[in-house]
């Protein structure tokens, strides 16, 4: 691993390292058309939503649980490490590797809907927002309910035990989860539905299934710990393992299945699911709260989430200001004093026989409150969709505005209710403390979850060591002042490895380690994500930002653009036509490593520009409104001498008589 000082890795010749003896491994798992090792294929999925970049040294597009299997005995023999990825949506460094990229999008894509739509069954590669189309013509829904949701898909849902705006703790992937079929490294594999699994555990993984016990005893002989425990997961959090497994269920089977709900792969591949649903209510009660102050905000939370809100979207001044400009945003939103705060608040009912009752608790709730305003609650879906604009455009109006050759981060953390006005003023104090005067703040208020966005440059020490002592006084904040969960519902990553045992204590750190080695005594499964003995490792792997041309230098590798590529299956997706050009871009300007550039500038015409549907359809789904067309239209006119485009033009304007 390198230093974010010292640049990413990068390939070392035109032709990868993957080449000769690990390639005719993997070709014997899967076919040679989907192993990709050249140059291109490997720097495209170098990245991820996060801001770390590893560069694998291949990248299988598996197509059955028996090729994972076999990655996982290739990667026991030669011990390069595999980790899982699906739709590479995570923020904090989950789905990235120098080792075997497993790819388990593509080919993983049934869902089955079961019992009338009580449950649904899945592959990881299902898109979120699709399992709900799936679930809409029986009025229900899956419980988490991601900002992602379009893009996310099942097995980061389930990896990370994802949660969102309306779903809870209550609601989330663990609480929801039924059934699971996993495969371990060692190449057992196991559907815990069956009646006689956990015999079977036992029988193939003896130390494993004791050894969950003997943690689990270990936890419960530990008042103080298992009171520790409860606490944290009374609100979201999913920072370290779900320890909370060792204490709701009773035979192994049953602790690692839901162990493995927010274990971001680094325990067992999850091959399907079983998932329980929610109501889906279409009857809405929309309103945009606007308060003095955030104490006053946040002194309104626990009665509005009494009252039955749904959802309860806290933002504060900096975030309004963010998208105050915007066509169709309210205009009073333009004159709040400073120190504002608001709550988008959303009752929902089932009928619409319920409606009427929506409007006078709603009433009701918000009567005592001391409001800038008075409270404009709507039913209508158009205004409600803009009210919901509001809240769903603060992140991305900091990422279009944010300098070239920095990155946008959106860090995630919560705290208890009760604190959550005083933890939120302070975390504003922070962001002037260390110099992050664009930093926003908003998140779910009826969960004390908070998301706050800052941009931030990692190219020099003197911007890594900046970022260092923000990252080092939030884990004080958060921690030791508030006793909150550096992760909510972001996953751990690399991002927060470093301080999962700050958070949680030695004993707890203990046993998540213990279960580690005894899931992956090897440590082929996503190292370096979860638990990282490397204090700094949160500042290593930095993904490079360089300067690339205006139509894209904006985009902030999210992902939200793949599923709307035409071409995502066939060449390169939006999102990795720019990744890629980055990369063109940073070699050409550090003299690093010609040969790789040379690959990649031969491989780059056809990958990337030729085979651009370049029909937009990219930027109907990128937060920050990016066309990758216009770009390789450009690229495709150059390619072209003056006099072709003259002939071209004459022939254009003539077309009828051409034709």
């Amino acid at each position: 691993m390198t230093t974010a000082t010292e640049g990413p890795t990068a390939p070392t010749s035109g032709s990868s390292p993957a080449a000769g003896g690990l390639r005719a491994a993997l070709e014997r798992i899967a076919a040679p058309e989907r192993v990709l090792d050249r140059p291109i294929d490997r720097i495209a999925f170098a990245s991820d939503a996060s801001f770390y970049r590893l560069i694998p040294k291949a990248v299988v597009l598996t197509k059955s649980v028996d090729e994972v299997a076999e990655l996982f005995r290739l990667a026991r023999e030669t011990k390069v490490p595999v980790t899982l990825r699906a739709a590479g949506t995570s923020l904090s460094g989950q789905a990235v590797t120098d080792g075997i990229l497993a790819e388990v999008a593509r080919h993983w894509r049934t869902v089955r809907v079961e019992e009338g739509g009580r449950r649904f069954r899945t592959q990881p590669g299902v898109i979120g927002a699709s399992v709900n189309a799936a679930l809409r013509p029986y009025g229900a829904k899956m419980g988490p309910d991601p900002a992602s949701i379009n893009t996310c898909t099942m097995g980061g849902i389930l990896s990370n035990n994802s949660s969102g705006m309306c779903c809870g703790v209550t609601q989330n992937a663990y609480h929801t989860l039924e059934s699971l079929t996993f495969l371990l490294p060692s190449g057992t594999r196991i559907d815990t539905a069956a009646p006689d699994a956990d015999a079977r555990f036992r029988a193939a993984e003896p130390a494993l299934w004791q050894g969950l016990l003997d943690l689990k005893a270990t936890l419960e002989a530990d008042p103080a710990l298992v009171a520790r425990i409860r606490s944290k997961y009374r609100m979201k959090n999913t920072t370290g393992y779900s320890l909370n497994a060792f204490l709701d269920f009773e035979r192994p089977v049953e602790i690692f299945r839901n162990l493995l709900v927010g274990a971001e792969g680094t325990l067992a591949f999850i091959a399907e699911a079983v998932l329980s649903t929610v109501p889906d209510l279409p009857v809405r009660y929309t309103g945009l709260l606007l308060f003095p102050s955030m104490h006053a905000a946040c002194a309104a939370i626990v009665p509005l989430r009494d009252s039955g809100a749904k959802a309860l979207e806290l933002l504060d001044r900096a975030s309004l200001r963010s998208v105050e400009t915007q066509p169709g945003v309210p205009p009073s939103i333009r004159t709040l004093p400073e120190g504002a705060a608001a709550l988008l608040v959303e009752y929902q009912a089932g009928a619409e026989a319920e409606r009427t009752g929506l409007e006078a608790v709603a009433s009701a709730a918000v009567a005592p409150l001391a409001l800038l305003e008075p409270a404009r609650f709507t039913h209508d879906a158009t205004e409600q969709a803009l009210l919901w604009k509001v809240r769903q455009g603060t992140f991305p109006s900091v990422g279009a505005a944010r300098k070239s050759g920095t990155t946008v981060l959106i860090e995630d953390v919560a705290f208890p209710i009760e604190h959550l006005a005083d933890a939120a003023v302070d975390l504003t104090r922070l962001f002037a403390k260390h110099g992050y005067p664009e930093a926003i703040l908003f998140g779910h208020a009826k969960d004390g979850n908070l998301h706050f966005v800052i941009t931030q440059s990692f190219n020099d020490p003197a911007a890594v060591e900046k970022y260092a002592r923000l990252i080092d006084d939030v884990v004080e904040l958060v921690v030791k002042r508030y006793d909150g969960a550096l992760k909510a519902e972001h996953g751990t990553g690399r991002n927060m490895a470093p301080f999962v045992e700050t958070e949680w204590g030695p004993e707890a750190y203990a046993v998540m380690k213990r279960l580690k080695a005894l899931c992956d005594p090897e440590g082929i499964l996503n190292p370096g994500v979860l638990l990282n003995a490397d204090p700094l490792c949160h500042l290593k792997d930095v993904k490079p930002m360089p300067t690339v041309e205006d139509e894209v230098d904006k985009c902030i590798e999210c992902g939200y653009c793949e599923p709307r590529c035409p071409t995502r299956e066939f060449t390169l997706t939006p999102r990795q036509r720019i990744v890629v050009r980055r990369e063109v871009v940073r070699l050409a300007a550090s003299g690093q490593d010609a040969s790789t550039l040379a690959a990649l500038e031969e491989a780059y015409p056809w990958m990337a520009v030729d085979s651009c549907a370049a029909d937009g359809l990219c930027a109907t789904a990128c937060p920050v409104g990016i066309d990758t067309g216009p770009l390789m239209k450009r690229f495709r006119r150059q390619g072209h001498s003056a006099a072709a485009q003259s002939v071209a033009a004459f022939l254009a304007g003539r077309f009828p008589e051409v034709e």
